[in-house]
């Protein structure tokens, strides 16, 4: 695994033996934001509308301070050029996560991959993926993508 990504998890995403719901619902945030700066990276081409977005997506629906939003964008510019499995992100969301919560992440996956108004086969293809090893429907992934397209 890429050091990186392992460093990521070891300090922020592994469960210590004195858990509480803080620690873990801080946890669960940031397996989301790492899953979307996957897909902010992944058509190579940042846009500003992207970053943006992101940021907000974020700084919003996370509510991340601001050295934690700055740990998460330093690590996707380190890991812009090089894969990374999902697995571990996805796990740790199936175990934690509502279904509504998992609609509310693939809605802002969308949100992100449609911001520069168009959307890469490969930035589909992973929101794509991450649905289905969450285990959001297809017609549900399909019902958000054109929810976020027509709210454009």
């Amino acid at each position: 695994m890429i050091n990186s990504i392992r460093r990521f998890f070891d300090t922020q995403l592994c469960a210590g033996a004195a858990e509480t719901p803080g620690t873990r619902e801080h946890r669960l945030r940031l397996a989301s934001a790492a899953l979307m700066f996957e897909l902010l990276t992944t058509d190579r081409h940042i846009d500003e509308r992207e970053i943006a977005v992101f940021k907000s997506i974020l700084m919003d629906s996370f509510n991340l301070n601001t050295e934690e939003l700055d740990n998460i964008i330093q690590l996707a510019e380190e890991e812009a050029k090089q894969a990374v499995s999902l697995y571990e992100f996805t796990s740790l969301i199936n175990e934690s996560y509502q279904y509504e919560d998992k609609l509310v992440l693939i809605e802002n996956m969308w949100r992100l991959a449609l911001a520069d108004q168009h959307l890469d086969k490969y930035e589909e293809q992973l929101i794509r993926k991450t649905a289905d090893l969450i285990y959001v429907s297809h017609g549900d992934f399909i019902k958000l993508k054109l929810k976020v397209r027509d709210t454009l």
